[in-house]
């Protein structure tokens, strides 16, 4: 290993001691080094980190390219510490703004076409095993890293929930499962078991393996799925993500309470605490997500403030 990618493995190190997760950061860096390093250079170049940050296939949308250059520059000022000769690249130099993108709500159908791709997909572990994951982000709304970092014993049957253990903000959490989903999950275990019986992790869900999904590779599979389904980007800002899986559990959710009368103001920490936000004035952001809760929320205000008037 070069001192390069040495130095990306320390890096990591100590900010996730301080509390940052960084799950996507370790191979993005090494990405960067790699592309470094094929152009001869074992210091960062403002030059080189520019290109490494447009490079073709890194994706379009500015913000996720200026996240990209944002990733290069954190490192790049860990590196100056050392290396008085490491440029950091400018602040102004495709600076990202941080904006919400506009959440892609799945539907019913949305999510079968899905689901479906996923069953298209070869060896059987692995198309089982993205059938499974893929289901269980729809149905519990839970974070990617979550459902990837869980273990055999994370899923407990006698009691028919998954632990989510020390997620963000180092919460944890548990999340009661629907009888048809936890009937799912025991049939994946018996298969993966079948197909994978000397595992290389104590991870719930293997790759081909026998290993923890990578966090990368479900990103690129579940793009991949999303394609393959025939979904499409509704508007520059508005693509199929993984991380909609959560908007649209939490949408559903809050469109199900006010159709049926439920205090939604009351019932939103326990949305907040399903979906491990750190308070629930975090949850307030899906009132706005789609234009049928708007309406929902103005009816059920305007209903209040009529019984107040009569």
């Amino acid at each position: 290993m070069s001192a390069l990618h040495e130095a990306v493995d320390d890096y990591i190190a100590i900010r996730r001691s301080l509390g940052f997760k960084l799950e996507d950061y370790p191979w993005m860096l090494h990405d960067f080094v790699d592309y470094l390093e094929s152009h001869g250079e074992s210091k960062i170049t403002t030059q080189l980190a520019l290109e490494w940050a447009q490079r073709p296939g890194a994706g379009s949308h500015l913000s996720y390219l200026g996240k990209r250059m944002c990733v290069a520059r954190g490192f790049a000022r860990h590196l100056r510490a050392f290396d008085p000769d490491s440029e950091v690249p400018p602040a102004y130099l495709m600076g990202w703004q941080a904006c919400r993108a506009t959440p892609y709500i799945y539907s019913e159908a949305d999510i079968e076409a899905v689901m479906s791709a996923a069953r298209s997909l070869k060896p059987e572990l692995r198309s089982l095993t993205y059938q499974t994951l893929v289901g269980l982000l729809f149905v519990t709304g839970a974070r990617v890293g979550e459902l990837i970092r869980l273990d055999r014993d994370d899923v407990s049957w006698d009691d028919a929930v998954v632990v989510i253990r020390y997620s963000k903000f180092d919460k944890s959490r548990e999340l009661p499962l629907h009888p048809s989903t936890l009937d799912a999950l025991h049939h994946y275990a018996e298969v993966r078991d079948s197909l994978c019986p000397q595992p290389k992790t104590s991870s719930f869900f293997v790759n081909t393996r026998g290993r923890r999904l990578a966090y990368e590779t479900v990103h690129q599979v579940f793009s991949k799925l999303t394609d393959a389904a025939g979904l499409r980007a509704r508007s520059d800002n508005c693509r199929p993500r993984i991380h909609d899986t959560r908007h649209s559990l939490a949408c559903a959710t809050l469109i199900g309470w006010y159709r049926t009368g439920v205090d939604v103001q009351a019932q939103l920490p326990v949305l907040s605490a399903w979906l491990g936000h750190a308070k629930p004035e975090n949850s307030y952001w899906y009132l706005s997500a789609v234009p049928e809760l708007l309406a929902l929320a103005a009816e059920r205000r305007h209903q209040h403030h009529g019984r107040g008037q009569s």
